[in-house]
């Protein structure tokens, strides 16, 4: 089975004469669309929108496939220099169009009878939704040539930031014991069965940081500042609120969600607590034990087991599902191993112009990978569910974007737990699961907690490194409670973590995902085969509904806390069967 990915379906390299001919499309393109939004105040309305939606629909097709290689050559390596400069000449390039389309946005939202032009075209009508939310943004975007200056702005803004937190963390050498790793693979030993194997390579991490730390800072504090003047140039009244308009969230969601994880973290307390005490500690669970496994379940997977496990596991679910797990396994879908240079985590990129879709991991044939697979082809099967939209209905919102992911992971450790061998073999599955619940729960509100600090500092103050690691030992402690031991925290989460330098306020999403697609499953265990045209009826309405009208496909009131709590009801029920396999 491969190792990496196959990427040469959508080029063959930048060489390809494929590459040249869409770059060189792409200028024209822009010209086009330049002379388009030029002569858009003297147009009959009706053929202005069917134009504008044609020319966006091949600027999306050509943008996606050009970027869509360079991002994940550049993922798969930092050092690769051409798909760097590539990207910068595409994104460069891609920034000409924000003028064009503002004007054009402007323009549609301006007409009075919008929506019934839309509605009574055939070939309008299915951007309803799309046109609605145009509207509705207008009111955001920036006069003249302020959409194009801003585009132009964050390429040597915010962009460059991030991309040198993925370089620098991506290449990042750690000394652990009498060799030198890098960050991907020291933070795969959280997971070893040997305690002092995890708590050398936390050191081992924690002793690295320094050396890139000021770096960090420098990068986050000006992604947060570019974040800041942009919201107010715009007129949102803050980043959460971009966030959530950009989410198509109302904040009674969110607060209802918020409020139901407060009610819950004490029994998220007790489990660290529990596990903590297990483990021989007295304080509290220390960090480097987060992800200590407990009970008996060594069983190692090589790639060709993961598959076969989550194909066999799949067809159980839907066929459909089932059959695109093989095809991605089968046909390179997937990076799997860490390498020096090959970014940390795991991510999954649709591309549209193949059909398909391609995943980064960093695989080390523990279970908890087979399970991070697993998660990654709930996007992918995600994004072919919805892949029979218009090109421009292919965007979901972040809350959505955790659904599909989560929900396989349910249905893998459900099916797990169910067919342990023995008490041990339980124990360790449903602990592994707690950990993940912990992750989204407790991890992910302390890093809303951070961010939400830093956007409170930053338009006055540049945060140093001390004082960001200050914000994250204060969120962890907050978020966690007396289940960590405070001596033991880690206060570089906002180093390793890349979704700080990316879109804002990309944490509570998981959350979201996580609790929705536990609400979700609860169904299916209720309504058994049934259920499955339903859930895919809802994922496939994830790109053309607000994440309200999306929860209602399945009945589901976002707005109710009750949803919430009976959602996190079933993770508490879980701690308290760990609590009692352990003797607590």
């Amino acid at each position: 089975m491969n190792e990496v990915w196959n990427l040469e379906p959508i080029y063959k390299g930048f060489s390809d004469p494929a590459f040249a001919r869409d770059y060189e499309s792409l200028k024209a393109l822009v010209q086009e669309l330049k002379t388009f939004s030029d002569g858009l105040e003297g147009m009959e309305p009706l053929a202005g929108l069917t134009r504008g939606i044609a020319l966006a629909e091949e600027l999306t097709r050509l943008v996606e496939k050009l970027a869509e290689y360079a991002s994940l050559r550049q993922s798969a390596d930092t050092r690769d220099q051409e798909a760097g400069s590539q990207m910068g000449r595409i994104m460069a390039l891609y920034s000409d169009t924000a003028a064009p389309l503002a004007a054009f946005s402007q323009w549609a939202s301006s007409l009075e009878n919008l929506q019934e032009l839309v509605a009574g075209d055939e070939n309008l009508r299915d951007y309803g939704y799309y046109f609605e939310n145009m509207k509705k943004s207008s009111r955001y975007l920036l006069p003249g040539m302020g959409e194009e200056i801003m585009a132009r702005m964050e390429l040597s803004g915010g962009s460059a930031w991030a991309d040198l937190h993925s370089y620098i963390t991506s290449t990042l050498p750690v000394k652990y014991r009498d060799k030198t790793i890098n960050l991907s693979a020291v933070r795969n030993l959280a997971y070893d069965e040997d305690a002092q194997v995890r708590k050398d390579a936390y050191e081992a991490e924690l002793a690295a940081y320094p050396a890139i730390r000021d770096s960090a800072a420098f990068a986050l504090n000006s992604i947060k500042l570019e974040t800041i003047s942009d919201c107010k140039l715009r007129g949102y009244t803050s980043p959460l609120d971009r966030t959530l308009e950009n989410s198509h969230m109302e904040k009674k969601t969110l607060t209802a969600m918020l409020e139901a994880m407060d009610e819950y973290l004490p029994k998220f307390w007790q489990y660290l607590k529990a596990k903590g005490k297990a483990l021989g500690h007295e304080n509290g669970l220390p960090w480097y034990d987060l992800f200590a496994p407990m009970g008996k379940a060594s069983t190692r997977f090589s790639t060709e087991d993961a598959r076969n496990y989550l194909v066999k596991l799949f067809s159980g679910f839907d066929r459909e599902l089932a059959d695109m797990v093989a095809k991605a396994f089968d046909e390179a879908w997937i990076d799997f191993y860490p390498r020096d240079g090959k970014v940390g985590g795991a991510f999954c990129a649709g591309v549209e112009c193949l059909g398909e879709s391609r995943i980064l991991t960093n695989f080390d044939g523990l279970f908890t990978d087979v399970v991070t697979l697993a998660h990654e082809l709930g996007h992918a099967f995600h994004n072919q569910c919805i892949r029979s939209h218009r090109p421009l209905n292919h965007d979901y919102s972040m809350p959505v974007a955790e659904t599909a992911s989560t929900f396989n992971e349910c249905v893998v450790m459900a099916a797990a737990i169910a067919g342990a061998r023995d008490t041990q073999e339980q124990l360790a599955l449903i602990e592994s699961q707690l950990q993940d619940a912990t992750q989204i729960i407790c991890d992910i509100y302390s890093r809303y907690r951070f961010e939400t600090m830093v956007f409170a500092n930053r338009e006055q103050d540049f945060m140093h490194a001390d004082t960001l690691c200050g914000f994250m030992e204060k969120a962890q402690k907050e978020s966690y409670g007396d289940g960590l031991d405070p001596e033991f925290l880690h206060p570089y989460m906002w180093v390793c973590k890349g979704h700080y330098y990316g879109p804002t306020f990309y944490n509570f999403p998981y959350a979201f995902g996580g609790l929705f697609a536990r609400g979700l499953y609860a169904q299916y265990q209720q309504e058994g085969e049934a259920f499955v045209p339903k859930y895919k009826k809802l994922l496939y309405t994830t790109p053309v509904a607000s994440v309200e009208d999306t929860a209602k496909v399945a009945g589901i009131d976002l707005g109710d806390k009750n949803f919430w709590r009976s959602a996190l009801q079933t993770i508490a029920d879980q701690i308290d069967l760990f609590c009692k396999l352990i003797g607590e």
